[in-house]
């Protein structure tokens, strides 16, 4: 009977480790910059990062994206690890106010030559998906971080009195919700 429960509790949370079922499958471990080498041109990727611009034309909408690594869900992980920028394009149009800079994304799709343009004034060559999935992640909930000078308790840990004493300090990271920190 405890396996079964155990069973019970464990199967949803699985299941919310997938990716999404459009990102679902077996990819290279292709990376931005790996390819703008010759011969990579048809190879289908997952990629994602932070899109850094999006830009409709006719019939097709592009996006500028800084590449991040993926979690096992395949969304792109909070960190300065990059590996370069890609653009991905799709067929239709995609609002620029939706899929905004600094917001999460993640496509499939197999790769093309390369693209010139630029970063700032700089010369950049892009790695190039023609993206047949294209996955807008929903936005991160902000915490907020504030410090803790603690107030009077007992308990383990150093504060005032010594290891098992009054007070503590530290950091607490929470989040705000309807005037309350929780």
């Amino acid at each position: 009977m405890p396996r079964l429960l155990m069973l019970a509790l464990l199967l949803p949370l699985a299941a919310c480790m997938r990716p999404p079922e459009p990102l679902r499958g077996a990819y290279p471990p292709l990376t931005p910059s790996g390819a703008l080498q010759p011969g990579t041109t048809g190879e289908r990727v997952r990629w994602g990062g932070e899109i850094a611009n999006t830009t409709p034309r006719n019939g097709e909408t592009c996006f500028e994206v800084v590449s991040k690594p993926l979690d096992d869900r395949a969304r792109p992980m909070v960190t300065d690890q990059t590996d370069g920028r890609f653009v991905a394009c799709t067929s239709g149009f995609e609002d620029p106010s939706v899929y905004a800079p600094g917001r999460d994304i993640t496509v499939v799709g197999p790769l093309e030559a390369p693209t010139p343009g630029k970063v700032g004034e700089a010369e950049y060559s892009f790695a190039t998906v023609r993206a047949d999935a294209v996955y807008l992640w929903p936005q991160r909930q902000p915490r907020d971080v504030y410090p803790y000078w603690g107030y009077p308790y007992w308990g383990w840990g150093w504060g005032w009195g010594g290891p098992w004493g009054w007070g503590g300090s530290g950091v607490f990271v929470g989040r705000r919700i309807g005037g309350r920190w929780h």
